[in-house]
């Protein structure tokens, strides 16, 4: 391998850590703060963010010291994170995003001794790499970052050790005498962290872009890998690539990107019911005509490999002073909050008020404002006498072959769906159903739960497996799909119910058995957008109609879902409506729903307390399972936090039938 490429691991690593640092600090305050649904003090450790301007004043004199101190930071923070709890994820996940950063910034003037400077040569393949890693390990973890869960661990400290080996081959220069500050510095950096950001929000997990458009996992991981190592490939083999790109040809790309970004999630908005009068919004799985503006997105987003090249070759080419660097921290952190909260308010804009109500059925709109501010800001890079670097390198070395054709083949091999669950339909006569409120994957103490909640499904083994509160897919959760996760370890058939675009909190169907014709349907809500999940399955020759609800609300708004429920159940022969209802028995839209279906709970234990002493009467009982009257049902079970491994009781119970 040639020794002067031995740089661009060294910036995947570090791009790869910022990337899991700044999710794994996003997703622990929301978690935190998720236990009050409101905005505290948690919040402020956003700020996090601005905190590498604090390693600024100590560049000039003492880079080499600054960059191995950043490194033991990295190391011990990104290594520990598995294995910590919320509130100390938090700190550590904080602690990493600024070492990371710190360190992006030193390399930026660093190169392999003996060898000349190519700083946006080698960046933009290390950041190419750094996704392809990250979507290896999010495939690998079946929807989870493999090596942020404690099974994984391992991972981060192998990456740092091999980060710290090749760091020791690294010269790192000083600021240069006579260096002047630069107001074009700014803009630089703010557009290294738009770029940044555009990857953690989507590109770094297909899951996300999967669960934007109900498309195929397999072959939107398949896109965002080849085409992210394929850039790795460009890189190394032509880079005079930049040659064959005018001003305006850059500007073209990046515009056709941003439309199409664009249009990918516009296509997939829904025009929510906007009065309790209005009609139900029935939302069907996606035509092939709304997944072009996908293919397309997927085919123009290496543009922002190049739009980091062009960034990090005018930082690399222009001797700044080290103070030229802090208004651009301070910009770039400034609107990275911004988008962040923006994205967040997109799904919670019932809960701040009045600031979110704003950006309800906007989640569109901070994946526009990144693509289209970096649009603007490459042109301007692009006509501000731009001089690409270049570089004899015109061959790919073969070990560069394997490695990057290694990465690909085991990211392909781990998209691939598990096998499911083969279940004998004939002369069945009893479901197991179960619904499970998750709370984003999260126990009544703020902690992550999914491995105690997997286990807890794998003991009851139901057959229809309703989830709430399972919209995890996006940057306030560090885009982790428990879904995915939970269908791919169980062998179940999933549908991920309302899709993240929508700003739901996620009702998801899992079952063993086929699931016909999911569909969501959404009405009129004024608090929380109110989705509910509904398909079919067929055993033995029935057809059970499956509903998953998760209202909330005014009363007004609870009065109209029940009233869809009912009016979209009524011709069913079967019907088997569970989920958090968010109802109690005195209400009025519970007792329409009771006064047509048989509450599971109620019809074996009409005093609503168990056998075992387990009181659901009252103030204790939201989560339901109601059936048609033509089915009875035996042993309803609840079980209640902390044993449920949430901050809801989980409840199963056998539905069964006598054969003709």
């Amino acid at each position: 391998m040639k020794k002067s490429l031995t740089i661009i691991p060294v910036f995947a690593i570090a791009i790869l850590f910022f990337i899991q640092s700044a999710g794994t600090l996003v997703e622990s305050i929301y978690i935190l703060d998720l236990m009050n649904t409101r905005l505290d003090e948690k919040a402020l450790g956003v700020l996090f963010f601005f905190s590498p301007i604090l390693l600024v004043p100590f560049f000039k004199k003492y880079p080499r010291q600054v960059l191995w101190v950043t490194f033991a930071a990295l190391f011990l923070a990104r290594g520990l994170l598995p294995y910590l709890n919320t509130a100390n994820r938090m700190l550590a996940s904080g602690f990493g995003v600024f070492a990371a950063f710190g360190m992006f910034l030193l390399l930026s003037k660093a190169k392999p001794k003996g060898a000349d400077s190519q700083t946006g040569l080698w960046a933009s393949a290390g950041l190419a790499l750094a996704v392809s890693l990250s979507v290896l390990l999010r495939t690998a973890g079946h929807g989870l970052d493999y090596s942020l869960i404690p099974a994984g661990g391992w991972v981060g400290w192998g990456a740092g050790l091999i980060l710290g080996g090749l760091l020791s081959q690294l010269e790192v220069e000083g600021e240069a005498a006579g260096a002047e500050k630069s107001g074009g510095a700014a803009a630089l950096i703010l557009g290294l962290f738009l770029v940044l950001a555009m990857v953690w929000f989507a590109f770094s997990a297909p899951s996300v872009i999967a669960r934007w458009t109900e498309g195929n996992y397999t072959l939107i991981v398949i896109a965002v890998s080849l085409l992210s190592i394929g850039w790795v490939w460009i890189s190394l083999a032509r880079t005079d690539v930049l040659e064959w790109l005018s001003p305006r040809l850059i500007l073209l790309w990046n515009l056709l990107f941003t439309l199409s970004l664009t249009a990918t999630l516009l296509a997939h908005r829904v025009p929510f019911p906007p009065t309790p009068d209005s009609a139900p919004v029935v939302v069907t799985p996606p035509g092939w005509v709304q997944q072009i503006p996908l293919i397309l997105t997927l085919l123009f987003f290496p543009v922002i490999f190049l739009d980091a090249r062009l960034f990090l070759d005018q930082i690399g080419r222009t001797d700044l002073a080290s103070r030229s660097l802090i208004p651009g921290i301070l910009l770039g952190g400034f609107v990275l909050i911004l988008l962040v909260f923006a994205h967040i308010f997109t799904n919670v804009w019932g809960y701040v008020e009045p600031v979110s109500l704003w950006f309800r059925g906007k989640f569109w709109l901070p994946y526009f404002l990144i693509a289209g501010f970096l649009a603007l800001l490459a042109w301007r890079a692009m006509r501000t006498e731009y001089v690409y670097e270049k570089d004899s390198v015109r061959w790919l070395h073969w070990e560069w072959a394997v490695l990057l054709s290694t990465i690909f083949l085991i990211t392909v091999v781990f998209s691939l769906p598990a096998k499911r669950a083969q279940i004998e339909t004939a002369n069945r006569t009893s479901l197991v159903v179960m619904t499970y409120n998750t709370q984003q994957s999260n126990d009544d103490f703020g902690e992550r739960s999914f491995d105690a909640q997997l286990a807890l499904i794998r003991k009851v083994s139901p057959d229809i497996l309703a989830l709430q509160e399972s919209d995890s897919t996006r940057i306030s959760l560090n885009n982790n799909d428990y879904v995915r996760y939970f269908a791919e370890n169980l062998g179940y058939y999933s549908y991920y119910g309302p899709t993240t675009v929508t700003g739901t909190f996620g009702t998801a169907l899992l079952s063993k058995y086929p699931l016909m014709n999911p569909r969501t349907v959404f009405t009129f809500s004024d608090k929380d957008e109110i989705g509910t999940t509904e398909a079919e399955i067929e055993v033995d020759g029935r057809v059970f109609t499956i509903y998953n609800v998760h209202p909330d609300g005014s009363d007004t708004a609870m009065l109209v879902f029940a009233r869809m429920l009912l009016d979209r159940s009524k011709d069913k022969p079967y019907v088997i409506a569970l989920g958090d209802y968010n109802l109690r028995d005195y209400e009025e839209a519970y007792q329409l729903i009771d006064g047509v279906y048989v509450n599971a709970w109620v019809s074996v234990y009409p005093s609503e307390v168990g056998d075992d002493g387990v009181d659901m009467s009252g103030e204790n009982r939201i989560d339901h399972i109601f059936v048609s009257p033509s089915l009875s049902v035996r042993n309803p079970v609840y079980v209640l936090p902390p044993d449920s491994a949430t901050d809801h009781p989980v409840h199963w119970a056998e539905i069964f039938w006598e054969n003709p």
